[in-house]
């Protein structure tokens, strides 16, 4: 069978993620927040729901070597992954929760967190277990989605037509994230001062679509609904996504524009 088909819904979720979603999608934005954390020259940084740790491993390749790094995830399988892809210095992989952080008040110069925020049952509590884990002086900083995004509404578009609305709805949610606005009165209710929120802007450039999105999709929540979904519709899913942006295409794919908030704070 080839990629794209149903050898994308066999295997590990986290491989999957590693695999298609980190290096396309997340490793852009990476590099952008660890860049805002190297220019600090932090003692020690927490970075909360790390999943395959793609911003650890760049923060322990440009860190100095005594900067102490931890990582952490509620999520076991996604830091078995990160556990496994090795680093440029020693990290400490740490199942945790993002509501109850078992670590010490006043423990971390820097708390950073890539697109996991808008994850939490309840946002305040998690950014106020941010804050107090970090020193007097410390900073967060911590980056969710601005707008659904174009490939992602193509996705969902493409599996309500040709899955279910649920799975559409269950794939569309991880881009649901609080607005400028409820960002900036979660932060400073958390007990931040000097809350900024910018706009981060990349291209992301995807292979060709119409095999992507499969693989894309054994890396997301809803790898299970797609992969009970018949042969014919997953291949039309594939399609239509690979229809709705032409206009992006590329000899190799496509290349289109991808936006995120990123929030940045301190503890005075």
């Amino acid at each position: 069978m080839t990629p794209g088909t149903d050898t994308a819904f066999t295997g590990s979720v986290a491989q999957f993620y590693e695999r298609y979603m980190v290096p396309l999608i997340f490793e852009p934005y990476a590099l952008d927040l660890a860049a805002r954390v190297v220019a600090l020259q932090p003692g020690s940084v927490l970075e909360v729901a790390a999943g395959t740790g793609v911003l650890t491993r760049r923060l322990a390749a440009e860190l100095p070597p005594q900067t102490e790094l931890i990582a952490s995830d509620l999520n076991t399988a996604m830091l078995d992954m990160a556990a496994t892809l090795g680093c440029a210095r020693p990290v400490q992989w740490r199942v945790a929760d993002a509501m109850e952080l078992p670590f010490a008040d006043a423990s971390f110069d820097v708390v950073l967190c890539q697109q996991g925020v808008q994850f939490f049952p309840d946002k305040l509590v998690a950014l106020k277990e941010m804050r107090r884990v970090l020193v007097d002086g410390g900073r967060l900083a911590f980056s969710v989605w601005n707008n659904t995004g174009l490939y992602n509404i193509a996705v969902g578009e493409a599996l309500a037509a040709f899955v279910n609305s649920d799975t559409a709805d269950r794939f569309c949610a991880s881009r649901k994230a609080p607005g400028r606005d409820e960002l900036l009165r979660l932060t400073t209710e958390a007990g931040f001062s000097a809350v900024e929120i910018s706009v981060s802007r990349i291209e992301v450039h995807l292979p060709s679509l119409d095999e992507f999105v499969l693989d894309h999709l054994s890396a997301t929540p809803v790898a299970a609904a797609v992969s009970a979904a018949d042969a014919g519709a997953r291949k039309r899913v594939g399609e239509h996504v690979k229809q709705q942006l032409q206009r992006y295409a590329e000899s190799d794919g496509v290349t289109y524009p991808e936006e995120t908030h990123v929030v940045t704070a301190r503890v005075q």
